[in-house]
């Protein structure tokens, strides 16, 4: 049986895109559930759209998201180089024998020319296609003798190299996703295999390195659907179809509004990241948010994305990495787009967050107390965080829905105030301060705490939250946080009784 090898080969242009993020996530997760090799592989041979920096968040993003590879341009492997650009000399040869075997030929056309005669088709309502209905009277090698074509090589003329699609024929292949495909080679044009500068386009380039890496399923994104084609008859004229690999081509992520495809510049302006990492761009300096600055678990986007496209056959939503990879299958992924929700991504990353023991929320956390020079003790923090958990959707909230644990409040919401302060509420409160007082500091627990309380607001003919409202708002100093109770048991006698006596005097 073929061993199971796939690959995710982004390009260095920019920062990373969460469509290439799920891709890469899908290639990972066939990978590993058939004991296969995962292969990062940079496409690099355009160098007029090279962003520096780019390749290093590339792997960086994938660092913090946990998503390994088996082998890759720094890892290294039986296959390296695993960058384009280092593989120059290899792409030369099949180019070479693809003018050879009469399947690709030699065009000289200038930019300039070709412009000309896509303007001249726009005039007459036309599209140009450089192949089957144009090639006999442009500037190529079909055109020429074979004195002719030595002669212009030798004088230096800048050239590229083009695939000859025969005509009259239908290609056919098979995709995982969306089943038996049929192209009219008559629709397809004869694109550009290699370029003036020396270098190879994606097409011959992809084509040679999954076949002499032996990867055995390509899957990628749909809007390769369309080169699929071009594809399969280059394996073809290589005389490598047999070992041509299994195409899936991936359903595209929308936007919110299901409007189109979701863009690099959609998550700013629509207010959420659509990135791994935040991106700084080189030159405008202009910064793009990330998921990780933006205080996401990398496991959170992880789930979020592998359901964006796919689905498990179950109610199911919430999974670990391991729990993908068991369950992931290609015949599960949509046909039909995606539409981004930032509300489920939020979703996502507050029950991966609740999941979490309070040991590692504790560790989330602990950046903040450092930087508040704030010194408790890693069971105090354990209880605290064991005690907000379920109020956290992003990381930032560890710190904003835990403070009042650690700092008392010097401020207080003049808006809760207005809204629980009474005029018997000070006489009630200091009534209250008296009856914690009596309690033993050993019985000081919520389960006493709510029972005292009953007793104090059946005492005095008030309803609980005439007490415990304006109680929070002078321990929080908010009217927000866990139980009261719970608060109260983790500040401990001293802690509560303190506060309450500092704050009365504040309000």
């Amino acid at each position: 049986m073929r061993e199971i090898r796939v690959r995710f080969a982004p390009s260095p242009t920019g920062p990373l895109h969460i469509g290439g993020v799920r891709t890469a996530l899908y290639n990972y997760l066939f990978a590993k559930q058939n004991n296969g090799k995962f292969i990062l592989r940079i496409e690099d041979t355009d160098q007029t759209r090279f962003v520096e920096g780019a390749e290093q968040y590339i792997n960086e993003s994938f660092d913090w998201l946990g998503i390994p590879f088996d082998e890759s341009p720094e890892k290294g492997g039986k296959y390296a180089p695993y960058k384009q650009s280092e593989r120059k000399d290899i792409y030369v040869k099949y180019a070479q024998q693809l003018i050879d075997s009469g399947h690709a030929y030699y065009a000289f056309d200038t930019p300039e020319q070709l412009n000309e005669l896509r303007n001249d088709f726009e005039k007459k309502g036309e599209t140009f296609q450089y192949g089957i209905n144009t090639r006999a009277s442009l500037n190529n090698s079909l055109n020429m003798s074979e004195s002719q074509l030595k002669e212009t090589i030798d004088s230096g003329v800048p050239y590229v190299i083009r695939v000859k699609i025969p005509e009259n024929i239908t290609v056919n292949f098979t995709d995982m996703i969306r089943g038996d495909i049929s192209v009219d080679s008559n629709q397809l044009d004869d694109k550009v295999l290699f370029k003036s500068d020396g270098l190879p386009t994606y097409h011959l380039a992809n084509i040679v390195d999954d076949y002499l890496m032996k990867i055995s399923h390509v899957i990628r994104g749909e809007e390769w659907l369309p080169s699929a084609p071009l594809h399969v008859l280059l394996y073809e004229f290589l005389g490598i179809k047999d070992v041509m690999p299994q195409f899936a081509h991936l359903p595209l992520i929308l936007k919110p509004n299901g409007g189109g495809k979701l863009s690099k510049r959609d998550g700013d302006r629509m207010g959420f990241p659509v990135f791994p990492l935040q991106w700084t761009d080189p030159e405008t300096k202009e910064v793009s948010s990330g998921y990780r600055e933006a205080g996401y678990l990398p496991q959170a986007v992880i789930n979020m994305l592998a359901l964006l496209g796919w689905n498990p056959g179950t109610e199911q939503e919430i999974f670990s990495v391991q729990e993908l990879i068991e369950v992931f299958s290609i015949d599960r992924i949509s046909k039909s787009g995606a539409q981004f929700d930032p509300a489920k991504a939020k979703w996502f990353n507050h029950n991966h967050l609740v999941l979490l023991p309070p040991e590692k929320l504790a560790k989330l956390l602990e950046p903040y107390l450092k930087e508040n020079n704030i010194d408790a003790t890693p069971e105090y923090v354990r209880n605290v965080c064991e005690l907000i958990a379920d109020r956290l959707t992003h990381i930032p909230d560890l710190w904003e829905q835990s403070k009042f644990f650690f700092v008392e409040p010097e401020e207080f919401n003049q808006k809760a105030i207005k809204k629980y302060w009474k005029e018997n509420t000070n006489t009630l409160l200091n009534l209250f301060l008296d009856e914690l007082n009596k309690i033993e500091e050993s019985d000081f627990n919520k389960d006493n705490l709510h029972e005292i309380t009953k007793q104090f607001v059946e005492k005095n003919n008030v309803g609980f939250g005439q007490v415990m409202n304006p109680l929070r708002i002078l321990i929080v100093g908010d009217n927000f946080g866990p139980g009261m109770m719970e608060i109260m048991q983790t500040f401990g006698k001293q802690g509560v009784t303190g506060r309450i006596e500092k704050s009365l005097k504040n309000i």
